[in-house]
């Protein structure tokens, strides 16, 4: 596509549609799923994670934009905000739409083929119908409850995003009333996906039957003496934002506690039944969730696809899955004594591509060190399992002073963040729960350890900084770096962050650390502006940012600005872009791509070349409102310059040199993928990342400066 002029962009917004680009985001995850060179069970796993983000999607953006566009519980007839609502809705539909097609016609086909099957009812043999029909009055019906609906029975209430079924029924009950209409709930303790036992089909392979078709079979026998008229799988998305009053709340903790269960019940948001689905029994239930038809989502294929993730949990076939890959890891010496290599140099950590068991041992060591005399740390996700919680926990017990930061709000992780501040709290830590009204979002650990001696000891800072979460399975999965350094005045920052977060104090002036939501967005608009500067005079001036979402309208209109003024920039975004590359005027300047890979990016790079400085900011905010006003965020610089071309070299050129996993963005918000051009070979950034970091010696230390 040509660039586009301005007088052509004053047609339209200055500013993409962000729910619309966090659509096309999903379309870029489908598309590895479309990919025939990718192993099937991970075209699988990709469907499942568009499910998955498209469930988060409904529950937080597209009920958001309800919430906006109502007033008092109904739809207002405002133009713009249906406008919007009917763009967002009709892509919704193609995008499931195009994914259950994947699912039939490429997936389960690809499956079968390799001897994994999903056996339909009607597909059965009879050893299997006999085996199904014995699991189903042993396992399953014994814990099924059918409502049949009357004036005694109202519609039940319907847990969000659960398997439930609508029957229709011919005749009288026992009672002889005409109660034509059941509700049958699956329950969440039965598996969603069953494996047959081998033996029951001349089939090679390994089979599978669905819960739901499970249940589909034998319905008619929950209703004895009824005909089954017609029946369907439904299930339904609720908002799942929680709210609590924090002026008026005086233990957030326990407020959390009891809207956590409310979250299932919040307002009906997406409706989902089966493509066959009667349309009365559709409109029934849209009545009862009070959703309009462009709420309706008939699917070919199970209602929750997450669920198929299932299979390969089962599936014992290494072939049918990418390669296994072993990150690198530190060398012993490094982890027999963290902190004597620490003062002699920092360590910068490149995960998933080197392994984050470095900063478990790092915070392992801290616990059970005689010299350690506290630890801090904030916690955002960090699983209902984690090496590091637990080593947290016994240092308390250890009697070192243990501070954990922990943000109940984390969202969908606060049922575990909450149970581990109860454990923490009582193994003798300070638990703390950051900033009313601010989410703590900052990934920071702070270890200060007395050495010198009896008559000349001191205090030294030793520091993780990272830009992803202590979470043991995301750190497998999610592309993040993390920095550790014993820098007295990077210490000393993080200290003075966690004084802030546990007095609520106002923050003393910090060396180096940006920090939201005081300085952050205008640290970045300055230095944006700073490379302007730099253009005008004459000079080169060069930014390359690499976030997971960029729609602050402030720092937008600042490298639209900057672009204008000669600055070359490349934006890295994962995600949701509102940014328009491209245009002439405006921001010819500018390129946009996003990576999508085996691996999650998640890596927050800020590079800004000032003047051959080449000033390099890791961070844990993305470019959006809420990182820079409305959650604690740190961005921390690399100083050393064999590290920042570490960074350079594994974080940002390799993602702009990739012509496999490349998409990028045009000025009318769609995204073409990149393609090798004629004589080019093929280069993907996280290949190129697993080659070269991913062996078991990988050395990731290289000398820290002097300290000012």
């Amino acid at each position: 596509m040509k660039p586009e002029t301005r007088a052509e962009l004053a047609r339209h917004a200055l500013f993409l549609d962000r729910e619309l680009s966090q659509l096309a985001f999903n379309r870029r995850v489908l598309a590895q799923a479309e990919d025939p060179s990718i192993p099937v069970l991970e075209r699988l796993r990709y469907l499942c994670i568009v499910s998955s983000n498209l469930d988060e999607f409904f529950e937080v953006r597209v009920a958001s934009l309800l919430a906006a566009a109502s007033v008092d519980g109904v739809l207002s007839e405002h133009p713009a905000l249906t406008a919007n609502l009917n763009r967002v809705s009709a892509e919704c539909h193609a995008l499931v739409n195009r994914q259950y097609e994947v699912l039939n016609t490429e997936v389960l086909p690809l499956l079968e083929e390799n001897g994994i099957h999903i056996v339909r009812h009607s597909q059965r043999t009879e050893a299997q119908r006999a085996w199904v029909k014995d699991y189903f009055e042993r396992e399953v019906r014994p814990l099924l409850t059918p409502i049949g609906l009357d004036p005694a029975h109202p519609f039940p209430q319907v847990v969000n995003k659960s398997l439930n079924f609508i029957v229709a029924l011919s005749g009288k009950d026992a009672f002889g009333r005409g109660t034509a209409i059941a509700i049958v709930k699956a329950p969440r303790v039965l598996p969603r996906i069953i494996p047959l036992p081998a033996g029951l089909s001349d089939t090679p392979g390994i089979s599978f039957c669905l819960l739901s078709s499970i249940i589909h079979a034998h319905v008619a026998d929950l209703f004895s003496g009824r005909e089954v008229l017609a029946y369907s799988q439904f299930r339904v998305t609720r908002d799942s934002d929680l709210w609590v009053d924090e002026d008026e709340v005086k233990n957030l903790r326990q407020a959390l506690k009891g809207e956590l269960a409310g979250r299932q019940f919040g307002r009906s948001v997406r409706l989902e039944v089966a493509k066959n689905c009667p349309p009365e029994l559709s409109q029934f239930l849209l009545d009862q969730f009070n959703l309009d038809k462009t709420r309706l989502y008939q699917v070919d294929g199970p209602v929750n696809l997450v669920r198929l993730n299932e299979i390969a949990e089962h599936t014992k076939k290494p072939e049918l899955r990418f390669a296994p890959f072993i990150p690198g890891v530190l060398n012993k010496t490094v982890n027999n004594d963290i902190f004597a290599t620490l003062r002699r140099h920092d360590m910068l950590l490149h995960h998933p591509f080197q392994s984050f068991q470095t900063v478990i041992d790092f915070i392992r060591s801290a616990a059970t060190d005689p010299c350690v005399v506290a630890i801090k740390q904030t916690v955002y996700r960090t699983g209902m399992n984690s090496d590091l919680m637990e080593a947290l926990i016994l240092a308390a017990r250890l009697g070192k002073e243990v501070t954990v930061v922990v943000e109940l709000m984390a969202r969908f992780d606060e049922e575990a963040n909450i149970n581990w501040a109860d454990k923490l709290e009582q193994a003798g830590a300070q638990v703390v729960y950051g900033v009313v009204g601010l989410k703590t979002h900052a990934k920071i650990a702070l270890v200060i350890r007395r050495e010198g001696g009896n008559d000349n000891a001191t205090l030294r800072y030793y520091a993780h900084l990272g830009t992803g979460n202590y979470h043991p399975t995301t750190t497998k999965f999610y592309t993040d770096f993390g920095l550790l350094t014993s820098n007295p005045e990077l210490g000393r920052d993080v200290n003075e962050v966690f004084m802030h977060l546990t007095s609520l104090a106002k923050p003393q002036k910090l060396n180096h650390i940006w920090l939201a939501p005081f300085a952050l967005q205008d640290q970045i608009i300055k230095a944006i502006r700073n490379e302007a500067k730099i253009a005008k005079s004459g000079k080169p001036a060069r930014i390359i940012v690499k976030v997971n979402a960029l729609v602050d309208e402030s720092v937008i209109r600042a490298l639209y600005a900057a672009s204008q003024d000669g600055v070359r920039i490349d934006l890295i975004v994962r995600g949701a872009c509102t940014l328009r590359p491209g245009v002439e005027g405006l921001s010819e300047n500018i390129r946009v791509r996003s990576i999508i890979g085996r691996f999650l990016e998640h890596s927050r790079i800020y590079y800004f070349r000032n003047d051959l400085q080449h000033d390099i900011y890791l961070g844990s905010a993305d470019w959006m409102n809420r990182n820079l006003f409305r959650r604690i965020e740190v961005a921390f610089p690399i100083l050393d310059r064999a590290l920042k071309r570490r960074v350079m070299a594994e974080g940002l050129n390799p993602y702009l040199k990739d012509n496999v996993n490349a998409w990028e963005l045009e000025p009318d918000g769609h995204y073409q993928r990149r393609k090798p051009r004629a004589k080019q070979q093929p280069f993907g950034a996280q290949q190129h990342l697993m080659q070269t970091l991913g062996t078991t010696t990988a050395e990731a230390t290289r000398p820290a400066p002097p300290a000012a």
